[in-house]
């Protein structure tokens, strides 16, 4: 029987840890399978889907900047990937019908905002307008928080995210850093603080001293911002838990083992960062 074969498509994706998560879990549960990294440019997105559709992969993942852009290349988008309209699972199910799911959504509220008590009481704010940021929305959405604000670089990718959320108060980015103080929640959902790339260009200073700080980004573990606010004792979270428990449901959707997170395989993904 052949090795079956998983990836992550992104642009850049040499960070990512998919392949430590998913190749521990193959090995413990003893499923003869591989899973690597796929440098993915947005024209060669189509050829790559393909492969599942044509059983050379058997699933894959997708990451920045691509959680929209592959929409138009899968059959049907279910559950969270079609009240997103983001994907980061990609599948071919049962019936052969090319399937998008959204896993962070899960991954979201399983790490963090179960943690958070009173959270319908809290505002948030959102900072960027990209791949993940709409799963951010909807899994606030769920947890019915009080206010959600989004500010982004781009104003018009805002306002193109209040179009499906319209409940979604949106901020000029100029006006971030006074900002910072209004909110309970506030959490990155940028790429800013990514292992060798940009970050913010200051300190968030003047913060609500019982605020909740969640970086969506997990390489580095601690970026500048999380490092800063840790120091003051803001409770902070970085992105390692989030992006374990949305594995573990993509993990599930292909092979419909919940797998277990252990010790083991955390000091394994730390190790790696």
């Amino acid at each position: 029987m052949k090795k079956k074969s998983y990836a992550i498509i992104g642009d850049p994706i040499t960070h990512s840890l998919s392949p430590t998560l998913h190749n521990y879990w193959f090995e413990k549960y003893g499923l003869d399978a591989n899973y690597s990294l796929v440098h993915a440019k947005e024209d060669n997105l189509e050829s790559i889907i393909k492969k599942i559709r044509n059983k050379e992969l058997e699933g894959i993942n997708v990451t920045l900047p691509y959680k929209q852009k592959v929409i138009k290349f899968v059959d049907q988008l279910i559950n969270d990937a079609r009240l997103t309209n983001s994907v980061n699972t990609i599948l071919l199910d049962h019936k052969g019908i090319l399937v998008g799911e959204n896993t962070d959504v899960f991954g979201l509220q399983a790490a963090y905002l179960k943690e958070i008590t009173n959270i319908e009481n809290k505002e948030v704010l959102i900072i960027g307008a990209g791949g993940v940021s709409p799963s951010v929305i909807f899994a606030l959405q769920k947890s019915k928080v009080k206010k959600v604000s989004i500010i982004n670089r781009t104003f018009d990718k805002s306002l193109f995210l209040k179009k499906k959320f319209n409940f979604l108060s949106v901020l000029k980015w100029e006006h971030l850093e006074q900002e910072l103080s209004n909110y309970d929640i506030i959490i990155n959902a940028t790429s800013l603080g990514l292992k060798n790339g940009q970050d913010f260009n200051f300190n968030f200073e003047g913060v609500k001293n019982d605020l909740v700080y969640i970086d969506t980004i997990y390489n580095p573990i601690e970026t500048k911002t999380l490092k800063f606010l840790k120091k003051k004792e803001i409770k902070t979270f970085n992105g390692l838990d989030m992006f374990i428990y949305q594995g573990q449901k993509s993990f599930y959707l292909w092979n419909k083992i919940n797998p277990e997170i252990d010790d083991e395989l955390i000091n394994l993904l730390i190790s790696k960062l």
